[in-house]
C-alpha cells in the first residue's frame, strides 16, 4: 500500500513540475553522479552564473583502486566529500545548455597500503586533504524538471601527500528544484 501511495505521489509531483521554465539553474538540484567521486550530488544556484556543487561518495572506481601512493599503494574504494564553488554560463546562445568551470576542496579517507607493511599484507586508515578543481557541460531537458552533466577535474593532495594528482571525471543526473 505504501509502495503505491509513494508512487503516484511522485507521478503527481513529476506531473507538477515537468511544465517548468526551460532552464531551472536558480534553485537546488539533487541528484547521482558515476565516475570519480561516484555518488550523491547537491548542487546550489546562485543568481544567474554561480553554483555550490557538493559530491558525497566514493573514489577509486573508475581508474582503478590501486594505485601508487607516497611510499606503498592503496588499494581499495574509499570515501570522499567534494565541494566546488563554480561559475557557469551558456553555452552557443542557449539557456539549456550551460558551460562551468569551479575550484574547491576533497577530504578522502582511504586505506594505504605502505612497503614497511607488505610482507603481512596490512594497512594503514586515513584522512587526505587536498584542492580540486572542475570544468563540465549540463543539459537542462526543456519543459523537465531534471538535467544531465558531463565533466572532468583535477584533485591536488596537500595532506599528507603533498602534490599527488589524481584526474577526476564523471556524468550524472540531477533533478532541479
Amino acid at each position: 500500500m505504501f509502495r503505491k501511495l509513494a508512487l503516484g505521489a511522485l507521478v503527481i509531483l513529476g506531473t507538477a513540475f515537468s511544465q517548468r521554465a526551460q532552464a531551472q539553474y536558480n534553485n537546488w538540484a539533487a541528484g547521482f553522479r558515476i565516475g570519480e567521486p561516484a555518488g550523491v550530488n547537491i548542487r546550489k544556484y546562485f543568481g544567474d552564473n554561480k553554483a555550490f556543487d557538493l559530491n558525497i561518495g566514493t573514489y577509486g572506481g573508475l581508474y582503478g583502486n590501486k594505485r601508487d601512493y607516497r611510499r606503498g599503494v592503496y588499494r581499495s574504494v574509499g570515501l570522499t566529500v567534494q565541494g566546488n564553488y563554480i561559475w557557469h554560463n551558456r553555452l552557443f546562445g542557449k539557456d539549456e545548455l550551460r558551460g562551468y568551470y569551479g575550484i574547491g576542496g576533497q577530504i578522502n579517507s582511504r586505506r594505504y597500503y605502505p612497503q614497511r607493511l607488505q610482507a603481512i599484507n596490512e594497512y594503514e586508515s586515513g584522512f587526505s586533504l587536498g584542492g580540486s578543481a572542475v570544468a563540465g557541460a549540463e543539459y537542462f531537458v526543456p519543459n523537465k524538471p531534471y538535467s544531465v552533466f558531463i565533466e572532468t577535474g583535477l584533485y591536488v593532495e596537500v595532506l599528507p601527500a603533498p602534490l599527488f594528482l589524481n584526474v577526476q571525471s564523471g556524468v550524472g543526473l540531477r533533478y532541479n528544484f
